[in-house]
């Protein structure tokens, strides 16, 4: 079996490197790759890449994921997240092969307080919710055999993230402020890896049950950055990290405290029940993912610098 993976440098492209690799050859790719192209921004290159490997399942793990500089950057931003997608799309069901492509709870409106179901109507509000929505769209409608995932609030320990700038910023000062009217699930990429593994395992083992189509992938339980923020610094500190800041020194502070270029969405939650009952997943609560991942890097940042 052999397997295309498009984004292999970026967080879940490094996981998925690791977890792909019991299931057959994996040829990995990104922008910079020589042999063969990953490079979403040429389309006529990856149609190329896919028509030389003829793999059996694609995985794209790359897109255009500067949400605020998408909004100043549409055209690069559309290539990327949705024309590219319906190029890989054709080119896979020209080749047989299944497609596994990671979306956003950006395609929704972040209204309410109800889980994001697939079936629900999309409403995006920005130029990334816009073009990754429409990627989805070229998908469905170019391939037969596509998985779309949709994830959120995605962290790693390789590379920057969310925990690491709360645990930098908490050694330099004593307070701090953090959104706390946006809910969602902090996911992490070896788990979406995994998740995929597994499903692309059933994907290519021929059920009877059609298993393709849009599925929501994240951690189980819900936050917002502002708890999400004092459970980093409970655990930095229980493992012996020298912080300035506290638990109780995180302010809790609106969306509107910190003006961005693009909307971000208030209600991210996700529910992974059409997950869970067709490929038979637990999803763990996303404290234990976080936690996990502090302990994983926290040699580096147990006292401030």
């Amino acid at each position: 079996m052999k397997i295309l993976l498009f984004g292999k440098n970026g967080q879940v492209g490094w996981e998925l490197q690791r977890s792909l690799a019991p299931l057959g050859e994996v040829v990995a790719l990104d922008r910079h790759s020589k042999d063969f192209c990953g490079d979403l921004a040429d389309l006529s290159g990856i149609r190329e890449t896919v028509q030389r490997i003829r793999p059996d399942a694609i995985v794209n793990a790359a897109a255009y994921t500067a949400v605020d500089k998408a909004e100043s950057d549409s055209a690069t931003a559309h290539t990327i997240n949705a024309e590219a997608p319906g190029v890989l799309a054709e080119a896979a069901d020209a080749a047989g092969a299944w497609l596994l492509h990671y979306s956003t709870d950006y395609v929704f409106d972040g209204s309410g307080s109800k889980p994001w179901e697939e079936a629900d109507p999309t409403g995006p509000l920005s130029v990334y919710g816009r073009t990754k929505l429409e990627g989805e769209q070229r998908i469905a409608a170019r391939c037969a055999r596509h998985l779309i995932l949709r994830t959120s609030w995605v962290y790693a320990a390789r590379g920057g993230n969310f925990a690491k700038t709360m645990l930098r910023l908490a050694a330099e000062r004593d307070r701090l402020t953090v959104i706390n009217d946006q809910f969602g699930a902090p996911t992490g990429a070896d788990l979406l890896a995994d998740v995929t593994a597994h499903m692309l395992r059933s994907a290519l083992a021929g059920p009877a049950a059609r298993l393709d189509g849009t599925y929501h992938v994240a951690a189980a339980g819900e936050t917002t950055w502002h708890g999400y923020a004092q459970f980093v610094l409970d655990c930095a500190a229980r493992n012996g990290a020298l912080l300035k800041a506290t638990p109780g020194t995180v302010d809790p502070v609106p969306t509107s405290a910190f003006p961005t270029p693009a909307v971000r969405p208030h209600n991210s939650r996700m529910s992974t029940a059409r997950l869970e009952q067709s490929f038979g997943f637990q999803l763990p609560v996303w404290q234990q993912g976080v936690a996990r991942m502090l302990a994983e890097i926290g040699d580096t940042l147990a006292s401030p610098r």
